[in-house]
Order: C-alpha cells, then sequence, then structure tokens
C-alpha cells in the first residue's frame, strides 16, 4: 500500500486500539495516528465498574496493549492530546496547541460522556462519575472508607458500583426514578429479578424516585434530598444515569448525527472519507434494519476492525448479534440481541429462575427470538446468537424445555 496514505483514529481508548491493531494486521504500512486526550495507554472500559473497581484485577489488566507494541507496530500514540475541529476539506484534524495532523481518511471512537445531575449541591466533593480508570480509583478509595452510599441510577453501571459497595461493606441506597431498575433495558419479567437480587443484598432500592438536591457542609456531600422531601444520608454520592455520545466534533464539522455519528453497515459517515465505531457510532444493523447505537464492550471490541477493514477498501458489513455482560455478586450473565423499551410481546424462561440459573428469552408477536439472556448458565451464548440471527418463529414450548438442545431450534 502507498506509504503517502495517512489514517488517523480520533480517541484512544479500546475501540481506536483495536482499529490501529486491525490495520497493522491487514498489511497498512502508512503513516497511523492515534489521537487521545487521556494520558493513560488505550484501556478496556469494563473492570472500571467490575473487577477492577472490586480489587480483583490488576491496574496493567485493563490495558489493550502494553506501550511497547505502539512503537513496535509503527503507531505514532498521542496521549494527553485533544483534538479541537475536523477540516473536511482540508482532510486534516486541529488540536489544541494549534497543530494540524492530515488524514487521508479519519476514524471517530471518541466514545461517550456520563450525563450530569443537574441538581443544587452536584458540585460537592464526594460527587462522582465512572467512565475513566481514574474514575474507578476515586470511587474505589471512595467505597472503600464510606459507611453509606447513594448511588443515582438502577442502569447497568449504577447496579455493578452498587454490588462493589456492597461487597466492600457500605450501606448502599440506590435511587431510581422508574418503578424498576433496568426497567428500559430488560422490561419488567427481568428487572424485577434484579431489583430482588440487590434487595437481598441489602441495598435500599428507591424507585420511582428522583434526586431534588444533593446535601453537603463545609464544601462535602452529606447525601441526596429527594423529589418527596426524603433525605438519604451518605458520605459518597455516584452517579450513573447514562451516557452521551461525543459528537460535538462531528456536529460542528455538518456530519450526519443523530443519537451518535449516523454510519452505514460499513461504519462509513456522511462523509465518504470519515468512519465512526463503538459508542459514538449510530450504525445501520442490517440484521436489525435499522439504525441502533450500542454502548457495551462487545460493540468497541468488534466494530473499529470491521471500520479499519472497510477504509482499507475491503468489502464489510457490520452485524454482529449486539451483546453484553455483567457480575453483579453471585450473579453472571450475559445478553445477546436488541430489543427497545417495550419492543417484546413476553418473556419466555428455562431453568430455575428462583435460582437464578436461567436463559430468559425475549419474543417478537410473530414468535422471533429477539435477544436472550443466559444467567449463570454457561457455555450457551452461541446458541442463543444462532436463535437471534435465525429470524425464524420458533416454538415456546421447546424454548421453556432444558432438555431441547437450543442448536435444535435455529434451524
Amino acid at each position: 500500500m502507498a506509504n503517502d496514505t495517512s489514517y488517523v483514529i480520533v480517541g484512544a481508548s479500546l475501540a481506536g486500539a483495536k482499529a490501529a491493531e486491525t490495520f497493522r494486521a491487514e498489511g497498512f504500512d502508512g503513516a497511523l495516528v492515534m489521537i487521545g486526550s487521556e494520558n493513560e495507554l488505550p484501556y478496556e472500559r469494563p473492570p472500571l465498574s467490575k473487577e477492577y473497581l472490586r480489587g480483583k484485577a490488576e491496574r496493567d489488566s485493563i490495558f489493550v496493549h502494553p506501550q511497547d507494541w505502539y512503537a513496535g507496530a509503527n503507531i505514532d500514540l498521542r496521549l494527553g492530546t485533544t483534538v479541537t475541529a475536523f477540516d473536511r476539506a482540508a482532510h486534516q484534524v486541529t488540536l489544541s496547541d494549534g497543530s494540524h495532523v492530515g488524514y487521508t481518511k479519519l476514524l471517530v471512537t471518541t466514545g461517550s460522556s456520563p450525563r450530569r445531575l443537574d441538581v443544587p449541591g452536584h458540585e460537592l466533593d464526594g460527587v462522582l462519575y465512572l467512565r475513566t480508570v481514574g474514575d474507578s480509583e476515586r470511587i474505589k478509595a471512595s467505597i472503600a472508607d464510606a459507611s453509606r452510599v447513594v448511588v443515582v441510577g438502577g442502569g447497568w453501571i449504577g447496579l455493578e458500583v452498587t454490588a462493589a459497595a456492597r461487597e466492600a461493606g457500605a450501606d448502599v441506597t440506590v435511587v431510581e426514578t422508574e418503578e424498576l431498575p433496568l426497567l428500559n433495558v430488560l422490561g419488567r419479567e427481568v428487572a424485577q429479578i434484579f431489583a430482588d437480587l440487590h434487595r437481598e443484598h441489602g441495598v435500599d432500592l428507591r424507585v420511582r424516585a428522583a434526586v431534588a438536591e444533593i446535601t453537603g457542609t463545609g464544601g462535602r456531600v452529606t447525601g441526596v434530598r429527594l423529589a418527596d422531601g426524603g433525605h438519604v444520608g451518605a458520605d459518597a454520592v455516584i452517579v450513573a444515569i447514562g451516557i452521551t455520545p461525543n459528537v460535538q466534533l462531528a456536529e460542528a464539522a455538518g456530519l450526519q448525527v443523530a443519537n451518535g455519528i449516523t454510519v452505514d453497515a460499513q461504519l462509513q459517515s456522511s462523509d465518504p472519507d470519515i468512519y465512526a465505531a463503538g459508542d459514538v457510532a449510530s450504525a445501520f444493523h442490517p440484521l436489525i434494519g435499522k439504525h441502533i447505537r450500542v454502548e457495551h464492550w462487545a460493540n468497541a471490541l468488534n466494530q473499529p476492525p470491521a471500520a479499519a477493514k472497510a477504509m482499507l477498501g475491503q468489502p464489510v458489513s457490520y452485524e454482529r448479534v449486539p451483546y453484553f455482560f455483567t457480575d453483579q455478586y453471585d450473579l453472571g450473565m450475559e445478553y445477546s440481541g436488541y430489543v427497545e423499551p417495550g419492543g417484546y410481546s413476553e418473556v419466555v424462561f428455562r431453568g430455575d429462575v428462583a435460582g437464578r440459573e436461567f436463559i430468559a428469552f425475549w419474543m417478537a408477536d410473530d414468535g422471533r427470538v429477539l435477544a436472550g439472556m443466559n444467567v449463570n448458565i454457561w457455555d450457551v451464548n452461541d446458541a442463543i446468537q444462532a436463535l437471534v440471527r435465525s429470524g425464524r418463529p420458533v416454538d415456546k414450548a421447546a424454548l421453556r424445555d432444558p432438555s431441547v438442545p437450543l442448536e435444535s431450534l435455529s434451524g
């Protein structure tokens, strides 16, 4: 390949690192620049709310590659560097120091940022968010010292942090606006299982509740005041109310943006020389038939290599079944598929729901399996993904029957 070709990756986390790895693995030997605003080497985020937060993984284990890998692969890795603009006409990006880096093609892997809780007291010391490794370390130190923790938001991050705080011995209150945690993600049937799980582990789960104010003394948090007037004391308040894609640069450059940078199945944006992958990309998914934005680790792992191959001119169509996992207390699970809030007809269970060793299947009206989640049952995810991918109606009685192999149901 021509050495005068230059690829620039904006964003230096897992997604950027996997794209860079793919460029070199596919034989590209031109200039390759990866630019990231953090000072850390590219790293994986799941441990930040799981093993690393709980003190069960060493810091070095989160990094995608060691430092010398980048030099060995001839990758110009620029950490602690912020991109301030894309100049599409000049085919260059502008850096915060005013310098420019030219590109033949550009890959955007800028990820997302936590939504902020905009209430009085939000600036107090002890109000924490989780996105970076530094955030995880601050939360780890905080829950080790705190006797009382309030977690605002009952999504995946909020519940994983809750489990870590309970394991550290803190009393934890979760404040969730919906009537169940994870309600919009899992639906009532399975969301109730997670609510029960946390209550069994001593969590004070406040549902249909909202934070009106974060209280404090001397600049330090002392608790939260709820919309109903109640007060919950806290030594730390951890806010986990979702994330928003970092589309500011793309939007300012005039790229098509709608809940993320709009890209096709090849991860190509409205500018043919700019691609996007990971949290920031709203990609057309051929299997699902619409644009979706997936905020989970597997997407950051697998989508950028597809984008890199497309940028190299290879035929690509990214259509992996969306996948994520969680570990909370003694519950481990994997989820594959895609279901919009309320977008299913019923949930079919196989196995021991009360004993938390089961598989749940979200069904469409026509009998197709839209998604499946295996809880404390392993080595079945490939079969679940095959069911989702098949798009065929499945007999519900067979789905419920553990004696019927899942592999036999996808055709």
